[in-house]
């Protein structure tokens, strides 16, 4: 894999979607909730999404942040768990009560529920660690894989056609989604395969270098393509999705393994073992361009497919 280059000139040609995406996750401290005041309260908007509810990758993300702002210094997430309980509504702001767990010498527990109108939508649990030495191993990326450069942007794809989904890709989307092989925003694939790979990256540089934020925009980002291997596999595109095919996230579960930018591209190597019961599960790793795997990520999603 080759070093990291300067965004293109569709993606530079719109900062507002990310700017307005950092603006909604910087959160704001609610003072003195509870009766002694000393609960964590967390409050958040939201952006626009394709459809008519919160975009469930920016409750993980706003979710983990406020996790985040109650674990001491040099302790990053590694792993967290979530699942989604509700749809949410775009002008009702979010608030996240966050629980301290546990403390330890070397990790940190916490959980949080996303609550609007008192009735939780997403339910957390994350566990952040210290920067520790430890054994390193990881499955490798895999080889002969296209570079971003070279797979077209689904800005470019989609830019030029009047359908709303189509603009919120095009002009709304924070993030850059480059498909290898073709992606499923127009139509079926192809060839119906269980795998896919994806290159993503924020539509322009991100001025900060908080590992945590980087981290959160990674959970934001990858929402929008975790059940994608299962469309693919059934020959089914985002064309069908909320007619013929109805689909949600349920749960989702991520690892961070290695420190990464969400400005930098990051490539999706998926996969979807198995679909049953009106449920699909989806499966990630996330390489960096040097090919280090800097997280995992599964997400079950209701995907009423039929017989």
């Amino acid at each position: 894999m080759s070093e990291t280059t300067t965004p293109t000139d569709a993606a530079q040609s719109i900062p507002d979607a990310l700017e307005r995406l950092l603006s909604v996750l910087d959160l704001r401290e609610v003072d003195g909730w509870g009766p002694r005041g000393e609960e964590d309260l967390w409050r958040g908007d939201s952006v626009p999404g394709p459809a008519r509810r919160v975009y469930g990758g920016q409750v993980l993300a706003q979710a983990l942040l406020a996790c985040g702002r109650t674990v001491g210094a040099g302790r990053l997430p590694h792993s967290m768990h979530a699942y989604f309980l509700r749809e949410g509504a775009l002008d009702v702001p979010i608030d996240f009560a966050v629980e301290r767990l546990r403390d330890g010498r070397s990790f940190s527990a916490r959980r949080t529920h996303a609550l609007q109108h008192g009735q939780p939508i997403l339910s957390l649990t994350a566990s952040f660690q210290e920067d520790q030495p430890g054994y390193e191993h990881f499955t490798p990326a895999p080889e002969d894989v296209p570079a971003p450069e070279d797979v077209p942007s689904a800005i470019d794809l989609l830019g030029g056609i009047d359908h709303p989904a189509a603009r919120f890709w095009s002009h709304e989307s924070a993030f850059d989604l480059r498909h290898v092989g073709g992606s499923l925003y127009l139509g079926a694939p192809a060839d119906r395969s269980a795998t896919q790979l994806v290159w993503v990256r924020a539509r322009h540089e991100v001025t900060s270098d908080d590992p945590l934020l980087h981290r959160a925009l990674l959970a934001f980002a990858c929402d929008q393509v975790m059940l994608e291997p299962v469309l693919r596999q059934a020959g089914r595109s985002w064309l069908d999705v909320g007619g013929a095919v109805p689909m949600a996230s349920l749960d989702h579960a991520m690892w961070f393994h290695r420190d990464a930018r969400a400005d930098d591209w990051l490539l999706y190597v998926q996969e979807s073992p198995g679909a049953q019961g009106g449920r699909g599960l989806g499966l990630a790793r996330v390489y960096d361009r040097a090919g280090a795997l800097v997280a995992s990520i599964a997400q079950e999603g209701m995907v009423r497919l039929g017989a």
